[in-house]
């Protein structure tokens, strides 16, 4: 069965950083297009940061310049490394397979919380 244990978040203040992991099972980890997302009070869940089975990486404009994705497939881990933090990136951090519906396996997510 497909799992993500997300974890790192922490409430900091505007200007930090922090890093998050995610520790994913039941898939082959080292072929497959990962991504985090997150989900704000009363929004969506959207993409944040994108990394292939080549380590290509995207990352959408509130982010690009201050978050860094990796991955280390032999812990099958992935992390993303979140600098200058703002108040605007305060949310439930979620991890998963690049394209993953709605109704596919999430796990708990982290909370960061980025407030003065």
């Amino acid at each position: 069965q497909v799992q993500f244990v997300e974890s790192g978040g922490d409430s900091v203040q505007p200007g930090e950083s922090l890093r998050l992991s995610c520790a994913a099972s039941g898939i082959r980890f080292d072929r497959r297009t990962l991504a985090w997302y997150r989900q704000a009070p009363g929004n969506q869940r959207k993409w944040v940061a994108i990394i292939t089975s080549s380590n290509i990486e995207t990352y959408s404009d509130p982010v690009k310049g201050r978050f860094t994705i990796s991955r280390d497939n032999a812990k099958n881990a992935l992390y993303l490394q979140m600098d200058t933090l703002n108040v605007e990136d305060t949310a439930v951090y979620y991890c998963n397979l690049w394209g993953a519906a709605d109704d596919s396996n999430w796990g708990q997510g982290t909370q960061v919380t980025v407030s003065s």
